[in-house]
């Protein structure tokens, strides 16, 4: 967590999470594109890694373009992201998330979504 108040573009990143419905993840690189910086993947992992509440921005849905977990889950270490996740009903295996099932797949533009300055 981060005791700076979080750039545009990382606030942009917490409340993108808020939209992601219960039971669906999405991708750093879908994060990215939605917000309209699609080669920024990493960007909004380092946004992630400096979320100001966790419990309110749920970064727990994000994985990687394969669905693959964060191996160096910030909160807590890398079983709660699992643990997180399955609370929702979604099925990890091997710390993988099949994305054909569970991939949160917004309609552009992204509804209630910060306009990207």
């Amino acid at each position: 967590m981060s005791s700076k108040s979080p750039t545009p573009f990382q606030q942009s990143v917490y409340n993108f999470l808020l939209t992601i419905p219960r039971g669906q993840v999405v991708t750093y690189r879908q994060i990215a594109t939605l917000l309209g910086r699609p080669n920024a993947a990493r960007a909004v992992g380092n946004a992630l890694h400096c979320n100001p509440d966790s419990n309110r921005f749920p970064c727990y849905k994000v994985v990687n373009s394969a669905g693959h977990l964060a191996p160096h889950f910030a909160f807590g270490g890398p079983n709660i992201q699992r643990q997180l996740l399955e609370a929702e009903g979604i099925i990890v295996k091997n710390n993988q998330v099949d994305l054909a099932k569970y991939q949160f797949r917004p309609q552009f533009p992204v509804p209630n979504s910060p306009a990207i300055s």
